[in-house]
């Protein structure tokens, strides 16, 4: 036993948001995430979410694209990084001409592709930045 088996047999684990006893939303093992009591996490906490999640998305992206290391271009491959973050592995699957066109080079075809999609209509700003950043395989602010 040591402190952090402790709080957790105490505390309980839940790896969702869930209302305390008391009505408060809370998350993983009693952080108190809910405002109107002070809670939240830091940006330090945010960002280890965040670091932690595009690893797992980036290996689950390896394991079904096997050219994704290939592409050789940053931009290019956070844009399906963060297709896939937004929309899940799944999603980013379904996009089955587009990553066609990415992976024989052809990004102007798969930045039309990417705007011809039902994803672009849901975040059309989003979707105008990451096409950009596929055609060119630059940094889109």
């Amino acid at each position: 036993m040591n402190v952090i088996d402790q709080l957790i047999r105490e505390e309980g684990e839940v790896l969702h948001a869930y209302e305390d006893h008391l009505g408060y939303l809370t998350i993983g093992v009693g952080i108190l995430i809910d405002k109107r009591k002070g809670g939240g996490i830091t940006k330090e906490e945010s960002r280890f979410l965040l670091l932690n999640r595009v690893k797992g998305v980036v290996e689950g992206i390896r394991k079904n694209l096997s050219w994704f290391d290939s592409i050789g271009n940053e931009p290019r491959k956070a844009v399906l990084i963060g297709m896939a973050f937004q929309m899940g592995l799944n999603g980013l699957l379904g996009f089955k001409n587009t990553l066609e066109m990415i992976r024989v080079g052809d990004y102007d075809k798969a930045a039309v592709g990417m705007l011809n999609s039902f994803w672009a209509p849901q975040t059309p700003a989003r979707a105008k930045r990451m096409a950009k950043q596929m055609e060119t395989g630059e940094w889109v602010s």
